[in-house]
């Protein structure tokens, strides 16, 4: 398995509206196209962070649905476009992830 953390810091105040786009447009998208999002998390601290987190068979699986996602009409045209009003795209941080032997999330 390979886990894909992704941080973002959301515009100041956004935070709320993006949570809400995520879970009713961004999402389910993703999951009808394969993807499997394991969390969706905010931070109690940093009012302006948000942290989801996806989960791939492997490389070759990740590669496949990232084409089927971000190459797709509806996100180059109706999602993408909407992202820098509510997060700050040159801060996202993506860490690749490999379970332990020992990880539940196997």
């Amino acid at each position: 398995m390979l886990y894909e953390l992704r941080m973002y810091e959301c515009q100041p105040g956004q935070r709320e509206n993006w949570v809400k786009y995520m879970e009713e447009e961004i999402i389910p998208f993703q999951v009808s196209k394969g993807m499997v999002i394991v969390a969706s998390f905010t931070d109690e601290q940093d009012p302006n962070l948000y942290v989801w987190m996806r989960r791939f068979v492997d490389e070759a699986e990740r590669v496949q649905l990232y084409e089927a996602v971000y190459q797709s009409d509806h996100w180059k045209n109706n999602l993408a476009p909407r992202n820098p009003s509510m997060i700050v795209r040159e801060t996202i941080k993506v860490l690749r992830l490999n379970p332990t032997a020992k990880s539940v999330l196997q």
